[in-house]
């Protein structure tokens, strides 16, 4: 008796979600050096010194995460807004950790909640350093990787 194939049904996902899952780092390759730390090594870095450079790669989750919100933002899923979108946020990982990232975007998208809960998003005086970080960071990556319109002043002095 034999058995005929069957093959799983057709999945559909959006051309945009597919091409960013597929290349997300695509347009900041970086060669991968592997490292050794040794015992002597890890007793020159002190404690709480600065991350080597490259410490601050974001996880996947939040970078799929930011790219598809910011594609939303500007206009939907396509090729041009998932570029521009995948260097946003590697500008924005290059400014900040990805706990800070983290922070600030929570304290950002819950700043508004009402009342005495509200309060522990809005009065920590992390809360405002954060919040600023990441508005600089978002302004930064705007600057860096969307096209400006022809004859616009952003970025300039008006004049």
């Amino acid at each position: 008796m034999t058995m005929a194939k069957t093959f799983p049904a057709k999945t559909t996902r959006p051309v945009a979600l597919t091409l960013l899952l597929a290349g997300l780092n695509a347009c900041d390759p970086q060669p991968v050096q592997p490292t050794v730390q040794t015992s002597a090594a890890s007793e020159q870095t002190p404690a709480g010194a600065a991350a080597p450079q490259g410490a601050n790669d974001f996880p996947t989750l939040t970078r799929v995460e930011y790219v598809l919100q910011c594609m939303q933002e500007h206009g939907g899923q396509n090729y041009d807004n998932m570029y521009h979108c995948a260097c946003a946020v590697d500008v924005i990982a290059k400014a900040m950790a990805p706990e800070e990232y983290d922070q600030a975007v929570t304290f950002t998208n819950l700043f508004g909640m009402a009342g005495e809960r509200g309060s522990v998003f809005r009065d920590p005086p992390q809360s405002e350093q954060l919040r600023k970080k990441l508005k600089d960071a978002k302004a930064a990556a705007n600057d860096t990787c969307f096209p400006k319109a022809p004859g616009s002043t952003r970025g300039q002095d008006g004049k």
